[in-house]
């Protein structure tokens, strides 16, 4: 994946190098129908099922909000994590997608 060439903001482009850093070029899967400048979507190539939908906008500077996806819709969690620095996102991510 070359964060670069996608068309986000620099505070998406900046998770998604922590991410490639710790996980490696092919562990993530994004989702390209999410077409919104400061939102992602997230999931891992083994288990597209379990996605993490994250997001700046309506947050302060330099945050996150992250909605968590899993296979049955009724569990998602939407709209609990917001506000949540670098270190916070990539904490809730890795207990979400790889544990």
């Amino acid at each position: 994946m070359n964060v670069w060439a996608i068309e986000k903001e620099i505070s998406i482009k900046l998770l998604l190098l922590e991410l490639v850093h710790r996980y490696g070029e092919n562990t993530l899967a994004l989702n390209t129908k999410e077409q919104h400048f400061q939102a992602i979507e997230l999931s891992t190539l083994n288990d597209p099922s379990v996605a993490a939908y994250i997001y700046t906008f309506g947050q302060s500077a330099a945050r996150y909000g992250i909605d968590l996806k899993y296979p049955i819709s009724a569990h998602n969690i939407v709209g609990e994590n917001e506000n949540l620095n670098l270190d916070q996102i990539i904490e809730i991510i890795s207990i979400h997608l790889f544990s």
